[in-house]
């Protein structure tokens, strides 16, 4: 059944100066001119058929009409203020739905969002972990954590971190009858691959050997794996020796998991972003994220810079 209803803006002017019992006083409310309040409140009672106020030297009155009429009216403009503001309420606080590659979602964003749960425990962070990017705004997405050139038209970009490729293996390997040395070393040891980020991507074993200036070894023996944090895992069992991203290895390495035996480190091509939508840009459960995620990159990019110094390692661009 369709709703035969007077104008909205008409209501609106007649619920203030009934409240208020004054068109000035309505139209200060509602931010338009006295004349404007008594021209809609004009049309509305042409529409019903009937005064709504006694017009008095000394003010106005309500009829009996508009008696009626304003109690159902503040009710129904009530309601709606409420609705709006716990759907306001939801968008700024509630659930923020973030989307990452999985390996870095695994590696590094899932360990670090303890810290932003205990300073904002009234958003929940919900991890969409793909290898694929993300429609932000047809699947819901409030931010997208991207490892890239940096280029999406029509959203908000802003750069996270830069990061750098490097050879990593278990502690385990510098030992036994062909300890894991020096790069020459890894003749005697497995290639563990990262299929999605080789083959021209990102700097993957052919490029690290070349840009050493090894010989007689096959970059592209040993196992591959689709994902990151599965050569990380595989690398930390012992299987062999990874050519992993620092910002994904450097709380292994911390904990002693793994080890960077020797350099250098090979820049890489892309960088890590921060990427919304223009309307997600503005609300305050993004800018909350997004000022802890600056916080989290800076001490990330600290954590690498020192563990390249300490290491001694040259960089290199890829």
């Amino acid at each position: 059944m369709s709703r035969r209803l007077p104008p909205l803006n008409a209501l609106r002017a007649f619920e203030a100066a009934a409240r208020h019992l004054s068109f000035t006083e309505a139209a200060r409310e509602l931010n338009v001119t006295q004349a404007a309040v008594s021209h809609q409140i004009r049309g509305l009672e042409a529409r019903l058929g009937q005064p709504l106020f006694h017009r008095r030297n000394r003010g106005l009155a309500l009829t009996d009409g508009g008696r009626s009429y304003l109690p159902a009216l503040t009710e129904a403009f009530d309601l709606m203020d409420k609705a709006t503001r716990r759907l306001s309420l939801r968008e700024e606080e509630g659930s923020l739905k973030v989307s990452a590659l999985p390996s870095f979602a695994a590696r590094w964003l899932l360990p670090r969002l303890t810290r932003f749960r205990e300073q904002h425990p009234d958003i929940d962070v919900l991890v969409s972990a793909n290898q694929e990017l993300s429609d932000l705004e047809a699947e819901g997405i409030d931010v997208g954590l991207r490892f890239g050139s940096g280029r999406y038209p029509g959203l908000t970009v802003e750069r996270l971190m830069g990061d750098q490729r490097l050879p990593v293996c278990s502690p385990a390997l510098l030992q036994g009858p062909k300890p894991l040395r020096k790069p020459d070393d890894l003749r005697h040891h497995v290639l563990l691959h990262d299929e999605v980020f080789g083959g021209g991507i990102e700097a993957d074993w052919q490029t690290w050997i070349r840009l050493v200036g090894l010989k007689g070894i096959d970059p592209q023996r040993g196992p591959g794996f689709s994902d990151s944090a599965m050569v990380l895992s595989a690398a930390i069992a012992g299987q062999g020796v990874a050519l992993t991203r620092a910002s994904l290895a450097i709380d292994d390495i911390a904990a002693g998991l793994l080890i960077l035996p020797f350099g250098p480190s090979v820049r890489t091509r892309y960088d890590y972003w921060f990427v919304t939508t223009p309307r997600a840009a503005a609300q305050a459960k993004v800018k909350a994220f997004r000022a802890w995620m600056m916080a989290e990159v800076a001490d990330t990019e600290a954590r690498m810079e020192a563990l390249a110094a300490e290491q001694g390692n040259a960089q290199v661009g890829d």
